[in-house]
């Protein structure tokens, strides 16, 4: 396991730690001195068991590893370990359209889809880049890619069924395509009942072969369907197997979480490799949490220390 500086510059900020310590311990001295003129210091620790320096010295080592965490996050520490990797990295796209209000999966398609896209996500090694994109008669990119879990979740969470009438699954290919020019080997997960009425199914097709773009299929409906509010919708399985199918993807329908789970390690291609974690913004809010614990421990009416 190693660790590594982003921003390496920022570690000078650490010769702060032994001047804090040697400006507090002289602060302490000047306070006791100045204590003494007035009482008998020693004595009256002796009977109220008043250890000042131990006392300080718990205030100094919460405000040391501050000082340490908030140097560690300005420069951009991340841990690299050997772990389970894929090559791969991901657009969502997810069908935002009038049909997936259809209730033939329960509570709704568009509940479905979004579960089943975090559970994807959940099953992701660390460090695997994700974004998302909802699609109806337009596409809409909620999340570019990010390794960022918690952030492509959220994006997730945000969707709601457009009110854009169509389905174009060739827009949608497209800008989830774009979205991974940049990487090195590039799929997409395609989550949707299939029903397309706008462009077709064979320009999604060319466009992704054309961008070396790998898309799997997620079936989200019934062939038998369920109504909404504009009519019977049902699954078009065929559109979508297609896609898989002429892309070099895998198709799937969601049936049960062993099954899905199952599906998702297949699509990942899992392998041993490096691992980065960025551990700033975790080294941060620690330095917070840390911040308004000392602060309490010493300003409030809570505080041990008077």
């Amino acid at each position: 396991m190693d660790f590594v500086f982003s921003h390496p510059s920022y570690l000078v900020l650490l010769f702060l730690v032994p001047l804090l310590i040697f400006l507090h311990f002289t602060s302490i001295k000047f306070k006791r001195k100045h204590a003494l003129r007035f009482a008998n210091f020693d004595s009256i620790a002796r009977i109220k068991g008043i250890d000042v320096y131990s006392k300080n010295i718990i205030v100094l080592g919460i405000s040391c590893v501050i000082l340490f965490f908030l140097v560690f996050s300005l420069s951009g520490v991340s841990v690299r370990y050997q772990g389970v990797v894929t090559d791969f990295s991901f657009v969502l796209a997810i069908d935002s359209s009038k049909s997936m209000e259809a209730i033939d999966f329960e509570p709704t398609r568009m509940d479905v889809a979004k579960n089943t896209a975090k559970e994807f996500v959940d099953s992701i090694p660390i460090g695997t880049k994700v974004g998302v994109i909802s699609f109806s008669g337009n596409s809409v990119i909620e999340q570019r890619v990010t390794a960022d879990k918690l952030l492509v979740k959220d994006a997730i969470d945000n969707i709601k069924i457009s009110s854009v009438g169509g389905t174009d699954i060739y827009n949608a290919i497209s800008t989830a395509s774009n979205l991974l020019l940049d990487e090195k080997n590039k799929a997409i997960i395609l989550l949707s009942d299939g029903q397309t009425n706008v462009g077709t199914i064979e320009d999604a097709i060319l466009y992704a072969n054309k961008n070396n773009v790998l898309v799997n299929a997620i079936a989200i409906g019934t062939l038998e369907g369920s109504s909404t509010s504009y009519g019977l919708s049902k699954l078009d399985e065929e559109a979508l197997m297609a896609i898989a199918y002429n892309t070099n993807g895998e198709y799937f329908i969601v049936q049960d979480s062993e099954k899905l789970k199952e599906s998702f390690n297949s699509v990942l291609e899992l392998k041993q490799g490096n691992i980065s974690l960025d551990l700033s913004v975790y080294l941060l809010i620690a330095a917070i949490l840390l911040f308004v614990l000392n602060y309490i421990l010493v300003n409030t009416r809570f505080g041990v220390f008077p």
